[in-house]
């Protein structure tokens, strides 16, 4: 799986005009699914994205974890995470897992989260979706597990 994330200190998806997913201080998390991606797969990203030490102590070092702030999770599926930019100026998508996967393994991946107490909101997936956020620091990363 592949997935970039924000350190925000908020963030909304909007499908239709209507806020389906907000939060405040957390992480916004586009995630993408490729085609030999597993349950274990979203259940190991997942468990090292709670993990990962990307908020401030009292120190203002990056030493707390989300789940060591209370923060929330905005999970926002995003098949443009895989494309290929090898050929020409139009990308490809082919390195994407196929839409009935892809959505059973986000949807694995955000019930994982939610099993960790992370609190935890979604986009809606294959929605034409506007996503708000104040990017915090600025802190992204990007996490493939194939890598």
């Amino acid at each position: 799986m592949r997935a970039l994330l924000q350190r925000v200190t908020q963030a909304s998806v909007t499908v239709d005009g209507t806020i389906i997913g907000k939060i405040d201080a957390g992480l916004l998390i586009l995630v993408c699914a490729m085609p030999d991606d597993t349950e274990a797969t979203a259940q190991s990203l997942a468990a090292k994205i709670a993990k990962l030490r990307l908020f401030k102590d009292d120190a203002g070092k990056m030493n707390l974890s989300l789940a060591q702030t209370g923060g929330s999770a905005l999970i926002v599926s995003q098949f443009t995470l895989a494309a290929d930019t090898s050929r020409g100026t139009r990308p490809g998508f082919s390195y994407a897992a196929k839409p009935d996967v892809a959505n059973a393994l986000y949807e694995h991946f955000v019930g994982c989260m939610k099993s960790l107490d992370i609190p935890t909101q979604t986009g809606q997936f294959g929605a034409d979706m506007s996503v708000a956020l104040t990017n915090d620091g600025p802190v992204t990363l990007w996490i493939d597990t194939q890598a």
